[in-house]
């Protein structure tokens, strides 16, 4: 199917065009007719699978047919789209691609986030865009002050919409909203939805249409997914291990936590490889330039703690490493998410220990599948490791049950070694 098939106006078929997309994605044929004719929309997709243009390009068609924006002057000129998101770096790119089509329309859009300076983007804002992409945080900062007013609002966005009403946006959200008219256009957009998050979308939609492309919380088929069971404390040796003898020169690695994050960076720079992290600490222009480094190749492994999950598009990207398993299953989907992207191939290796077979667990449930396990030689972890004090109920069983796989594997060994 061609774009000119569904319905979008010349205007923004040149700047499709302009972008060198040809043929559109499954969610961006299911959706744009949705959003064109008005609907409120509930769209499920795999990550990679330009859910950005699949709303943008379509409100955009929208904004162009109808009246233009006021021409009231001074500071709080209303906007007309909002599209919020959970994390600065999804802003960013969300901002990219809005500017990339709206290179050739008489429309403009301008990203307010956290970590850089409210003077500019104050200023950007005096120059009236019609979009804004936003953080919950920073937007707010800015309603304050009266930099922008969202009583004019025609089309709501939620990108990522499961981390936005999931993961602690609830409160800001509703602020937010207090401050938009109604009827409005609203749009989520994310590749997970619980059966909760759902709920709480249905309150801020009027009918909406549901897309879910793929079922809810799938995989991309290009990704190559397994887990290698290895003691904790030799998890960042089998890192460095794997980098170097399999020659990765581009890898996304998450971790659980900020400090976790550094310390595996220093590991890696003792093993001759060239590291950097971006977390919740780093100043915004320390996280772009970390991953301005990554893109460009002189760094060649960043390291991310979930913050970096909704949003970094990175192309090409072939390897994504779960040092830390997620605490949250549905974030194991995002992190993976990076790799296998518009059809591409991507490789995702998830280092487990012991204490983290509950997560595990709990991904292979959300997934509804069994993810293959492999122990790297001379990497096997060490059922004789005491297990951590605050380890749950019946680990002694896990302990066992360890034991036995580690003689099952060394007997296969002995077998290998006899035939040879």
């Amino acid at each position: 199917m061609a774009f000119s098939k569904l319905g979008l106006q010349a205007d923004i078929l040149s700047a499709i065009n302009a972008q060198g997309f040809t043929e559109p994605t499954p969610v961006q044929q299911l959706a744009i007719p949705a959003v064109l004719a008005g609907k409120d929309v509930l769209a499920a997709a795999q990550t990679g699978t330009g859910k950005t243009a699949a709303y943008g390009l379509p409100l955009l068609d929208r904004m162009l047919s109808q009246s233009a924006k006021s021409q009231d002057q001074g500071k709080g000129a209303p906007i007309r789209a909002l599209i919020l998101t959970p994390t600065r770096e999804l802003a960013q790119q969300v901002q990219d691609n809005m500017d990339a089509f709206c290179a050739v329309l008489p429309l403009s859009a301008v990203a307010v986030y956290g970590g850089t300076s409210m003077n500019l983007q104050t200023k950007a804002l005096r120059d009236r865009p019609e979009i804004v992409v936003a953080t919950p945080g920073r937007l707010l900062d800015h309603t304050h002050v009266g930099n922008i007013d969202l009583s004019q609002v025609e089309y709501l966005v939620l990108d990522e919409a499961d981390r936005m009403l999931d993961m602690g946006f609830q409160d800001e959200i509703q602020r937010i909203l207090r401050r938009m008219k109604v009827p409005r256009q609203t749009l989520l957009f994310s590749a997970t939805f619980s059966k909760a998050v759902k709920n709480l979308a249905y309150k801020m939609m009027q009918d909406p249409s549901v897309i879910e492309v793929t079922p809810a919380n799938t995989t991309a088929e290009t990704v190559q997914q397994i887990v290698y069971p290895v003691d904790k404390h030799r998890k960042a040796e089998l890192l460095a291990y794997l980098i170097g003898s399999r020659n990765w020169q581009q890898v996304l690695v998450f971790t659980k936590t900020k400090q976790g994050s550094d310390a595996l960076v220093n590991e890696l720079q003792l093993d001759g490889i060239k590291a950097a992290s971006i977390n919740g600490d780093k100043s915004q222009g320390a996280r772009q330039r970390a991953l301005d480094d990554f893109k460009s190749g002189k760094v060649r492994a960043l390291i991310a703690t979930d913050v970096a999950a909704r949003g970094l598009d990175i192309e090409q990207l072939s390897y994504v490493v779960n040092f830390d398993m997620p605490f949250k299953a549905e974030d194991y989907v995002h992190r993976i998410g990076r790799t296998g992207r518009a059809g591409s191939e991507g490789l995702a290796v998830s280092l487990m220990s012991l204490d983290e077979e509950w997560a595990l667990k709990a991904i292979e449930d959300l997934l509804d599948t069994r993810l293959p396990q492999e122990w790297l030689a001379g990497y096997e972890p060490n059922p004789n490791i005491a297990p951590p004090e605050h380890a749950p109920k019946g680990r002694s069983a896990d302990k066992r049950r360890l034991k036995k796989q580690l003689k099952v594997h060394q007997g296969r060994g002995k077998r290998q070694s006899s035939r040879r």
